[in-house]
């Protein structure tokens, strides 16, 4: 799949989280096939007013690339004067996030609230694509709520002001993550546009990404919620569309090692204390539905040391060997 010049492996993605698609996660993903990784949003108005935690969102390593670098921001101008900055980051795509859905990003009148202001999300899209050297691409939601359905109309707005792809998330903000995802509305993008339209929402197994395939007619899938605790969906996917079958099913030893990777990664990204608090969810997740997850994942939650968390998921392998 080509997204503007670039050519990616396949058209299965990782979206963008807040808290989740950092560095080691994304190398991990791109390990198990996923196709193009997304990092978690970067502010504009931060990169413009120099700080440093922003900034190192956008750190990038050669073993994930192509990666994809997603900012948000409502002000054309300063959207412009960063783009420099993302690509000196190493940013194959540059994706401008016109969904989050969560108060502080649109009470700011970022994230979905330029879902109500199309015109200003156009001049967003244009500033950054008349300073960009690598594809811009844009993320929306179907729209700000049931009654203002409006994806169709920013998808061609996306398109007219040079955007090379669009990825829609089939609900609305006022959805946040409720519901059931409408992949018909997607199928509808794909038919308003030219450019690639990218299908979120709702993709917990392979099944899922063959039927959105099918269903909606889009060019890629985007896994966000699907690929926590589960990197193993990329191989799964990939598996179901080439073979028509899955049989990279991971045993429960396999899940706690690579839950116990991702914690050896993210210390020596984050440093100690920051890397066992983050990895903690991650672990939570790899862990669930397995054989007294729910008390391990309890007195994971209480340390802090990464000899601490492995001893226990040592010895939780040992006693769940199958």
């Amino acid at each position: 799949m080509k997204i503007g010049g670039l050519e990616l492996d396949n058209n299965v993605f990782l979206a963008p989280m807040a808290g989740v698609t950092d560095l080691p996660f994304r190398r991990m993903c791109r390990d198990y096939g996923c196709g193009l990784v997304y990092s978690e949003m970067v502010s504009a108005k931060g990169l413009f007013y120099k700080d440093k935690k922003t900034g190192s969102l956008m750190k990038l390593d050669e073993n994930e690339k192509p990666a994809a670098i997603q900012i948000f921001g409502s002000e054309p101008d300063i959207v412009g004067s960063v783009i420099s900055e993302v690509e000196k980051a190493g940013a194959d795509i540059i994706d401008i996030n016109m969904g989050c859905p969560t108060p502080k990003i649109v009470n700011n009148g970022d994230g979905s609230a330029l879902m109500k202001n199309p015109e200003l999300a156009g001049r967003v899209i244009k500033a950054a694509v008349e300073k960009a050297k690598v594809p811009v691409t844009v993320k929306f939601r179907t729209g700000w709520d049931s009654e203002s359905i409006n994806v169709c109309e920013l998808s061609k707005i996306a398109e007219a002001n040079g955007a090379s792809a669009i990825t829609v998330h089939g609900r609305t903000r006022e959805q946040f993550y409720r519901g059931q995802a409408d992949w018909k509305i997607i199928a509808k993008v794909c038919k308003s546009v030219k450019i690639p339209v990218i299908g979120n929402g709702d993709i917990f197994c392979a099944e899922d990404a063959k039927r959105m395939f099918e269903e909606t007619g889009c060019d890629a899938v985007m896994v966000g919620r699907g690929a926590q605790g589960n990197p193993f969906i990329f191989t799964q996917i990939g598996e179901l569309l080439k073979n028509g079958e899955v049989s990279a099913v991971p045993t429960y030893k396999q899940k706690i090692e690579c839950a116990k990777k991702l914690l050896i990664e993210l210390v020596l990204e984050k440093g100690e204390n920051r890397g066992v608090k983050e990895a903690r969810k991650h672990i939570a997740w790899f862990i669930k539905g397995l054989p007294d997850s729910a008390q391990v994942k309890t007195n994971i939650f209480k340390l802090t040391k990464e000899k601490e968390v492995i001893d226990i998921l040592d010895e939780y392998i040992e006693r769940n060997v199958y």
